[in-house]
């Protein structure tokens, strides 16, 4: 029975070898993990010629000339210092890869004196964008149509009084308003006014409107709000007699608190909102964590949008939520199912590594992929990381993200090789195209 009971584990733990070992790949044939992205559909995407849906192109200057400001509203160079995220820190691997891919050998000051004024078409042809469309407070010499679309910026018309209550916040919030109340008065100074109207009424008809109209009489194919540096993204419905209230009460007079004040405020937004879909202009928010020490990331919630999403009195007009709303990934997403909503990942193609960005971008894709958008946000941050080399820099993470998003779709049986090509080119350019009648 001992012998037996030997011989019978015996045998049994020789089959259990046995099938072990079957179960073990032959050395040297194991499969080799495959790449996150498929290299012919990164090689397709790479190839496509992008509409790049959102950035901050600096303009050649002469010699003399003063340094180019007008690439934003309010430049982050003058907040206070932040921990800044790991790509975009000096010296970082992505920085030197797109000055050597730009410049070469050369110095980039070489550079641009040898491409002159066609020196920021030049870049676009770089980092393989067709189309930009450049966030500046005016549009310029070098930066020009075809290649160059304009969007100006309209949060200095939702501040038409005393700012200083609000300025006290923090030394950012000072930093900014001071910048918003100088736009404003060059906003005035071209309807021939050195002040605000005493009434709602007038302001609106003689500086709101007048301003927009002139944006788009010169190109301007959206307006852009950088609002959630100054406020947050809760804009209420508020009755044009409120609105008119608080005005009366204020303009010109002493500052208003920020709880007085807002209702002013909300009501301009959906005013200038509603003109820019009678004027055919999409509008651009800024959503996503931003810059500097103090920025509000509750703020910028892109749910806080959802009561203007919804107000049938906007339907008409497109809202751009800029930077895809990181961290409120998914809040964001629900919102696309409205119809006057869309989103773009500049920024996060900047900051994020490709293959976190393109989690995202997977459900957004599985979800409502006409409403997604490529951008960049190319930005001038520093002297080594400028409009050129954060612009190579995101283009470059941003493909390559949308290359694994796809890839991993396909992979998982939910779309066809054609139907990833199809996204694809949609993501870098037809939505675009849709979007703005290009």
């Amino acid at each position: 029975m001992n012998s037996k009971s030997y011989q019978e584990r015996r045998w049994t733990g020789l089959l259990a070898i046995v099938a072990v070992a079957a179960a073990l790949p032959i050395a040297g044939c194991a499969p080799r993990p495959q790449p996150p992205a498929d290299p012919d559909l990164l090689a397709e995407i790479q190839a496509i010629r992008a509409i790049d849906n959102h950035a901050h192109p600096v303009r050649v200057v002469g010699v003399g000339e003063q340094p180019d400001r007008g690439f934003d509203a309010l430049p982050v160079d003058n907040m206070e210092p932040q921990s800044d995220p790991v790509n975009v820190r000096p010296g970082a691997a992505a920085m030197l890869d797109a000055a050597r891919a730009l410049y070469g050998a050369k110095p980039k000051a070489q550079v641009i004196q040898e491409k002159g004024e066609q020196y920021p078409a030049w870049v676009l042809d770089q980092i393989g964008v067709e189309t930009m469309l450049a966030n500046r407070v005016e549009i310029g010499s070098s930066i020009q149509p075809p290649r160059f679309r304009w969007v100006p910026y309209a949060d200095a018309l939702i501040f038409p009084l005393d700012n200083a209550k609000l300025a006290a916040r923090n030394s950012d919030r000072k930093s900014f308003f001071g910048l918003e109340d100088q736009l404003r008065q060059r906003y005035l100074e071209a309807v021939g006014l050195k002040a605000p109207p005493a009434t709602l009424a007038d302001y609106l008809t003689r500086v709101v409107t007048p301003t927009l109209e002139r944006q788009k009489q010169g190109g301007a194919v959206a307006e852009k709000f950088e609002a959630a540096y100054l406020r947050s993204l809760e804009f209420d419905q508020v009755e044009r007699g409120a609105a008119e209230r608080i005005y009366a009460q204020f303009a010109g007079k002493s500052a208003a608190g920020e709880a007085e004040y807002k209702p002013l405020q909300d009501f301009l937004f959906r005013y200038i909102a509603a003109e820019c879909g009678r004027l055919g202009m999409a509008v651009h928010l800024h959503t996503m964590a931003g810059a500097g020490s103090y920025f509000d990331v509750r703020g910028v919630n892109p749910l806080l949008l959802e009561s203007v999403l919804n107000d049938p009195e906007l339907r008409k007009t497109k809202f751009v939520m800029i930077h895809g709303g990181w961290p409120y990934i998914r809040e964001i997403a629900a919102l696309l199912t409205r119809p006057n909503a869309y989103l773009d990942f500049s920024q996060q193609s900047l900051e994020l590594t490709s293959a976190t960005l393109a989690k995202s971008l997977r459900e957004w894709l599985e979800f409502v992929p006409e409403k997604v958008l490529f951008a960049t946000d190319a930005y001038p941050y520093s002297n080594e990381m400028g409009w050129e080399e954060s612009g190579w820099m995101a283009a470059r993470a941003g493909r390559q993200a949308l290359a694994i998003a796809l890839t991993g779709m396909m992979r998982d049986g939910e779309i066809s090789r054609p139907r990833a090509s199809e996204l694809a080119r949609m993501v870098l350019r037809e939505n675009a195209k849709a979007l703005y009648g290009l």
